[in-house]
């Protein structure tokens, strides 16, 4: 009899822990354009630093559940930081439309003398699953060799067609192209005023 009431105790305490287990974490990422590459270009740039607001600031993806509420998704969550992976996409972006290999990351800068650097500040970064995708996003490029720079702002809405995060993901990831080529414009235009 002790047995049996050991055995159901037993049965019971795992049931009760397989019941209580949490969903599994799922990491995204953002992706870079898939543009062909432009001309060939010799010109060097820096991407960074580039900051993020502080509620954004954290691995979980950060839900806008209305004007003044949000919700952290414990569950789906970014695979790396989110400033490393806005550069990352950025800096992959103007390989491909500037047509220079010499695109580094600002973390990777040491001993290297850029043409150019591209200083972002994430203003607002909104995830709205199944509606959209929010970045406003101020940008400066500045030129190394005068100081000469270019500053602008991009504010981009992307429509998540579907609820689930891959698609988020994709829909910030073509925020990034359109701030990436904004970018790209404002070293097009220094490289004509110099010279």
């Amino acid at each position: 009899m002790h047995r049996c009431i050991t055995i159901a105790a037993v049965s019971l305490l795992i049931a009760f822990a397989a019941g209580c287990a949490s969903p599994a974490s799922r990491f995204y990422t953002l992706s870079a354009a898939n543009a062909p590459a432009a001309t060939s270009s010799n010109l060097s740039m820096v991407v960074g630093p580039v900051s993020v607001p502080a509620v954004v600031d954290r691995p979980q993806i950060v839900v806008t559940e209305g004007p003044n509420q949000v919700r952290l998704d414990e569950f789906n969550r970014w695979a790396s930081p989110l400033q490393n992976n806005i550069s990352r996409v950025v800096a992959e972006n103007l390989v491909a439309i500037l047509g220079t290999p010499r695109v580094i990351l600002f973390s990777q800068t040491l001993g290297m003398d850029a043409d150019y650097r591209a200083a972002i500040e994430v203003q607002r970064f909104e995830s709205a699953p199944g509606e959209a995708a929010t970045l406003d996003a101020v940008w400066t490029v500045s030129r190394t060799k005068d100081g000469k720079s270019q500053t602008g702002r991009t504010t981009v809405r992307e429509v998540a067609s579907d609820k689930n995060y891959e698609a988020l993901a994709a829909a910030h990831s073509r925020g990034l192209a359109r701030l990436s080529r904004d970018i790209a414009d404002g070293v097009r235009t220094l490289e004509r005023s110099g010279q």
